[in-house]
């Protein structure tokens, strides 16, 4: 912004720092939202897809295999029990019955038989798929897990690390829209009447 574009030059001092302040704040919630993928990505990579491959295996073997390689990362992560929610304690946000019921289905995989029949060992795998997943709308699946479980136990400063940086990018956005427009003389935004003939 060159000096002499501005009219008020107490304004115009003001709307700069607003300006660096709108970008600090932006850039950290860039920063927030950049994480919050790769940390999703990380957890799905690692658990979320072995859970999807043990509930669609056709086998029993393979199943356990790829069940056993989540519970590992719950367990090795700490993932066994608290809660994700923020400020209501949702059930279906509990850590400890998504861990429970991994280990409980992991357990009826191995205590079924060897010599056990193929139609033994078909319920055992529908009801481990039923267990784990859940069918989307368009005929997808989607893993049951809490909402947020990729980043546990850091839910609250993430939360508030959000929650600050996109409310300080609107609030300083909008103080230095008043300031420039106070500093310049002029509209950040403007609006055009459309004149519609008969």
């Amino acid at each position: 912004m060159a000096k002499d574009k501005y009219k008020d030059a107490a304004a115009g001092k003001t709307a700069k720092k607003l300006l660096i302040a709108t970008i600090a704040f932006t850039l950290l919630f860039g920063v927030w939202g950049t994480v919050r993928i790769i940390k999703a990505i990380q957890f799905e990579i690692e658990c979320s897809s072995y859970i999807k491959r043990a509930a669609v295996a056709n086998t029993i073997d393979l199943a356990r295999t790829q069940l056993e390689k989540a519970i590992e990362y719950a367990e090795e992560n700490d993932l066994t029990e608290g809660i994700v929610s923020i400020f209501l304690q949702n059930p279906s946000n509990d850590i400890g019955f998504w861990y429970e019921n991994m280990v409980a289905s992991y357990d009826e995989l191995m205590n079924i038989s060897d010599d056990a029949s193929q139609l033994e060992k078909t319920n055992v795998l529908m009801k481990l798929r039923e267990s784990l997943t859940d069918s989307g709308v368009e005929g997808g699946s989607t893993v049951n897990m809490p909402s947020g479980i990729s980043i546990y136990p850091h839910n609250v400063p993430f939360f508030w690390w959000g929650a600050i940086s996109i409310t300080g990018t609107m609030l300083f956005f909008i103080l230095w829209a008043v300031y420039y427009e106070k500093a310049t003389g002029s509209k950040i935004v403007r609006y055009t009447s459309v004149r519609i003939k008969k």
